[in-house]
């Protein structure tokens, strides 16, 4: 990347050396009416403009990555939010169910309780009459499994976040070297031979970078919500254990 951004001032600067003519008349608007002319360009048109303007294809691209991780991570966000449970009032019931029923009222709480600390709760308890130590060892090995599908997808969401500015900067070096192609076809250095190579360049890099500066944000976001569910599984599956060593206890 700071190569790219090193030969593009490098190149800009040679062009503007070898530059002779004046401006047009066109380049000595002042920045007040530079401004109020694109005040004037509704945002949807203007970022329709920038899209063509940088290359369909890459473009195309960068915004299927920003599509499809977009998805992913809404999804992500959707089940994690979905596998939150009220710890407390589990366990509650879950005691509640133990005293008056015994093991198989507290597995028909588990069961009619949605989310991966229910799932945990209920594995612990159908090992439940081998003893403390098995319930633990299911609980801590059940909770991997549930680690394992909170995390389903995060691998593919990392993924577009790599590929997004990745292609970015191939449509640099591509809008690079059509840049140098038409200057040797032209046997000229103007501004005007390669405008469109350079436009390409740093447009796709940006749409790049931003579509991961996105994508990063949502992947954060679904690490803390697992990192908070991860929280309560831990806390929830100690204090099942005590529940049940009491409850052994009193038989």
């Amino acid at each position: 990347m700071f190569l790219a951004v090193a030969g593009i001032m490098a190149f800009s600067a040679s062009i503007a050396s070898a530059q002779t003519e004046a401006a047009p008349a066109a380049e000595e608007m002042s920045a007040a009416d530079l401004l109020s002319a694109n005040a004037e360009i509704p945002l949807h048109q203007a970022l329709k403009t920038k899209f063509i303007e940088g290359g369909a294809g890459f473009m195309s691209l960068i915004i299927i990555c920003l599509v499809i991780g977009l998805a992913l991570a809404i999804e992500r966000i959707l089940y994690l939010s979905f596998s939150k449970t009220n710890t407390k009032k589990l366990l509650n019931d879950v005691e509640a169910a133990l005293a008056k029923g015994g093991i198989e009222a507290a597995k028909d709480v588990c069961r009619d309780t949605k989310g991966p600390v229910a799932s945990i709760f209920y594995q612990g308890l159908l090992r439940a009459d081998q003893g403390v130590d098995v319930v633990e060892k299911t609980v801590v090995s059940y909770g991997s499994v549930q680690m394992s599908e909170m995390e389903s997808g995060l691998s593919w969401i990392s993924l577009f976040i790599a590929l997004a500015p990745s292609l970015g900067f191939l449509g640099t070096v591509i809008g690079m070297v059509n840049a140098f192609d038409a200057i040797e076809a032209a046997g000229d250095i103007s501004p005007n031979v390669v405008a469109g190579g350079m436009k390409v360049a740093l447009i796709t890099t940006i749409g790049g970078l931003i579509v991961a500066m996105i994508l990063q944000v949502f992947y954060n976001y679904i690490l803390a919500k697992i990192d908070g569910l991860t929280i309560d599984m831990e806390d929830s599956s100690i204090c099942l254990i005590d529940v049940l060593t009491k409850y052994n206890e009193k038989k």
